[in-house]
């Protein structure tokens, strides 16, 4: 094998229940983006059997994928639509997010207020149509400057305080966990879900345990003498006879080449990828020879994906999109344990 991809639904779930237990409100699981790359099927059928009350999405695309599987689940598709896909939105029964002041007839809406991201939301809430069953606002700042969080929230309060009827949604995963008054009537919960922590730190400060690992093995284990290197470019030059593993697994399959100096555990032990990281094949530095077939881990117990956006200059989100599970590049395992 390459790799092997494993989904632990036991995790999700425990997150899922956390989340209700810290956000005193519905949660609402996000699964857009292949549920952060998790497997969407999968992690939505997890999170509502623990308690999630609805599904929110990117797209009409990715709630049509779903509804199938969850035919009376409210889903909520939180990217603009065009007019198709407002017709066929309307014929699924999906519910869609609106930023303008043009209402969709025929299909549930929420109205977008933008507090402060800058980004899809109306300044205003428009004139009021039928349709129109819930308005809500996304935070920009609740995982890093919880001051300008609560100044989204204070306008978002204020301006929706005559709706007060309709259902008020503001609080992402970090507000959930650790700003109360983000807590209207659901929390849409996304990189917390999958046990990984939107404060880059440990998710079990607040919790939570990781949903996904991820494996491989040795293929080839070589000795470098001095002077010799390895990989595209010749980043890596050995000082003195060392040996060197060789990993199935490169930016392909989402292990990115600015993780180079990372650490993966091999036997127990942490070894540095060095050298530069190809598209198929990563090196890691050994102290001692091993056989192919030794199993490494990449993600995993004592080596949180936390880390390895550290060492990227990214976050989780981004990794966890980018980490291929399908069956041409990996072997993909879902488990619930208890």
């Amino acid at each position: 094998m390459r790799s092997e991809i494993t989904i632990d639904l036991g995790a999700l779930r425990r997150n899922v229940k956390a989340l209700l237990q810290s956000s005193g409100s519905e949660v609402w699981a996000v699964v857009k983006a292949n549920a952060y790359g998790h497997g969407a099927v999968d992690c939505a059928g997890a999170a509502l059997g623990a308690g999630a009350s609805a599904l929110c999405v990117a797209t009409v695309g990715e709630a049509l994928a779903l509804r199938g599987e969850f035919p009376t689940t409210p889903i909520l598709v939180m990217g603009p639509t065009s007019n198709r896909e407002v017709a066929q939105a309307r014929d699924a029964g999906l519910a869609l997010v609106v930023s303008t002041d043009e209402i969709p007839e025929g299909v549930a809406v929420h109205v977008k207020l933008d507090t402060g991201m800058g980004r899809w939301g109306l300044s205003e809430l428009p004139a009021p149509a039928r349709e129109v069953v819930g308005v809500m606002t996304h935070l920009a700042t609740a995982d890093t400057d919880v001051a300008f969080a609560r100044a989204q929230i204070e306008r978002f309060r204020a301006l929706t305080e005559p709706l007060a009827h309709l259902t008020r949604h503001v609080a992402n995963s970090a507000a959930a966990l650790r700003i109360p008054e983000s807590r209207f009537d659901a929390a849409r919960c996304g990189i917390a879900l999958y046990g990984l922590s939107p404060f880059g730190t440990d998710p079990a400060d607040d919790g939570l345990a990781p949903v996904l690992s991820w494996q491989s093995e040795i293929a080839l284990c070589k000795l470098l003498h001095a002077g010799e290197s390895t990989g595209y470019g010749r980043l890596f030059a050995a000082q003195r006879d060392t040996w060197i593993g060789i990993l199935p697994v490169g930016y392909a399959d989402g292990f990115r080449r600015d993780l180079t100096g990372t650490e993966v555990r091999i036997g127990g032990e942490r070894c540095k990828v060095v050298g530069a990281v190809s598209m198929d094949a990563t090196a890691v530095e050994l102290d001692r020879e091993l056989s192919p077939g030794t199993p490494v881990t990449i993600v995993g117990p004592g080596l949180p994906l936390e880390e390895h956006a550290r060492v990227a200059g990214t976050i989780t989100y981004e990794l966890a999109c980018g980490i291929d599970s399908s069956v041409t590049r990996a072997r993909r395992v879902v488990v619930d344990a208890a």
